[in-house]
């Protein structure tokens, strides 16, 4: 975990830089450099094993409640959080920089989960029925017991439902951690939330990684559900597996666009352009790789040039911006150098637009003629850059560059020939792979989201994802079950 010191009487390095001083996280606007109010404390150890405590203590009643119960409290709790939407938005951007439309679409989304997603989420947890009519059996879903979710900055209102809310559902209670980064967001959808459910259902702790590791260590937490980077995922598996604690992972992307040269070129190009920049980058399935067949790459980079020339950075909050500052200088230093690698080693910069001056701000930069071995095409970039290279046209080919990676979040192919996107598509070693499309906005709602390799452990999302936070249970009987 990042930083086990327990010393919170000094200033300590936490995830993206963020420091604790006197027990209070040093929450920084990245736009503009001033300190967040009000003021967040980190959870003490004696805080923390109390919490656990209270979460065990609450998780047998609620878990007898039946499904549908559970279900309606949940749908008031998502509810709770409509009269704060505006405020919650306003905090994403205050937190992390997050333009002010996509703060507040991402918060509308989250208040939208009360609906046909919610019923999916019951439609998962129901009992099955198996048998031909003489002898049947039941399979229902136990609970886990206490579900820790730590929740990431880059979505840091919008993450929080897809995991607490199924595992709330499923009978489990539930202790959010979000990140250090972004703590009032977190700390206002999970009171919101928590509002409709009885005491002790859910909860939350803040904190830096002794906090993560706390809890996750604790021989009184059941499952860890997690989104973040790999390799902080593979310390909290080797800490679950000690116990072993069922997990969901969420992990790292370095996801791959292929442009074949019978692609709409045009949609293709904005797609590659707001697909690469949403969210300055920071996103984990956001496009970082792009292979264009090499007799359209001329054209292709014309128009992606002209595209990326449309945008704005600036101040968040203002009208006409379309990309704000990066979330933290840590993680605006770690663009540049892969960018300024790139550049050493014989690619191209096609473009570099403006930035204001002070804050976190990092250019929309346009790149090509990159090669497999930079580290810009190998490490996860998570920043405003359009990266792109060639093919040669042949799907072998394709599909070999978008599998050289170590990771398999998501991937996308773009050509107009549909047998053949769906051919290099299954031969792509991903969860979601879009064909002339961004999966994660297009799939249909029933789709798991789920990474290959590097990418994740377990699945959430959809009724495979939803019933990761349970256990099924045969109920066999030599007669007809009862109903």
């Amino acid at each position: 975990f990042p930083n086990t010191n327990r010393n919170h009487q000094h200033k300590t390095k936490m995830v993206q830089g963020v420091q604790i001083k006197d027990g209070v996280i040093q929450n920084v606007n990245p736009a503009t450099g001033e300190l967040i109010a009000p003021p967040v404390a980190v959870t003490t150890p004696k805080e923390l094993a109390d919490v656990i405590s209270k979460a065990n203590a609450a998780q047998d009643e609620w878990s007898d409640l039946p499904l549908a119960e559970r279900i309606a409290l949940l749908r008031n709790g998502i509810a709770a959080v409509e009269p704060i939407a505006q405020e919650l938005a306003d905090t994403i951007t205050k937190e992390m920089g997050k333009i002010s439309a996509e703060a507040k679409s991402e918060v509308d989304e989250a208040v939208g989960l009360k609906g046909a997603w919610l019923d999916m989420v019951r439609e998962a947890n129901e009992d099955v029925i198996l048998g031909n009519g003489e002898c049947e059996s039941v399979v229902v879903r136990d609970p886990l017991g206490v579900v820790v979710v730590i929740s990431p900055w880059n979505f840091p209102a919008g993450e929080i439902p897809f995991l607490a809310v199924p595992a709330l559902a499923a009978g489990n209670t539930v202790i959010v951690k979000p990140s250090e980064v972004t703590p009032l967001t977190g700390a206002l959808y999970v009171s919101a939330l928590a509002s409709a459910l009885p005491e002790g259902v859910l909860q939350i702790v803040q904190g830096d990684g002794s906090v993560g590791e706390q809890l996750v260590s604790s021989e009184d937490v059941h499952m860890v559900a997690m989104t973040g980077s790999s390799a902080v995922g593979k310390r909290i598996m080797e800490k679950c597996a000690q116990n072993l604690k069922r997990l969901v992972l969420e992990l790292g992307g370095k996801d791959p666009m292929v442009v074949f040269a019978d692609a709409d070129l045009d949609k293709a190009a904005s797609d590659a352009v707001a697909n690469s920049l949403f969210n300055a980058g920071q996103v984990c399935c956001a496009v970082e790789r792009i292979y264009v067949e090499e007799s359209v790459q001329t054209e292709f980079e014309q128009k992606v040039v002209e595209l990326a020339k449309q945008q704005t950075v600036g101040i968040p909050t203002e009208g006409g911006v379309t990309m704000g500052p990066m979330v933290s200088q840590m993680q605006l230093e770690n663009v540049k150098k892969q960018v300024d690698d790139s550049i050493e080693n014989g690619a191209k910069m096609l473009y570099v637009s403006d930035v204001p001056k002070g804050g976190n701000f990092y250019p929309v930069t346009v790149l090509s003629d990159l090669k497999q071995d930079m580290m810009i095409q190998t490490t996860e970039t998570f920043g405003p850059v359009v990266a792109m290279s060639t093919f040669d046209g042949s799907e072998k080919a394709a599909a070999k560059l978008a599998n050289d990676t170590e990771y398999g979040l998501a991937s996308y192919v773009y050509t107009g020939d549909l047998e053949k996107g769906s051919r290099v598509a299954r031969k792509i070693r991903s969860g979601q792979v879009g064909i002339n499309c961004y999966s994660i906005l297009s799939a249909q709602p029933k789709c798991p989201w789920v990474g290959h390799k590097n990418s994740g452990f377990g699945s959430h999302s959809g009724m495979d994802g939803f019933r990761s936070f349970s256990v099924p249970k045969s109920l066999v009987f030599t007669t007809n079950a009862p109903k």
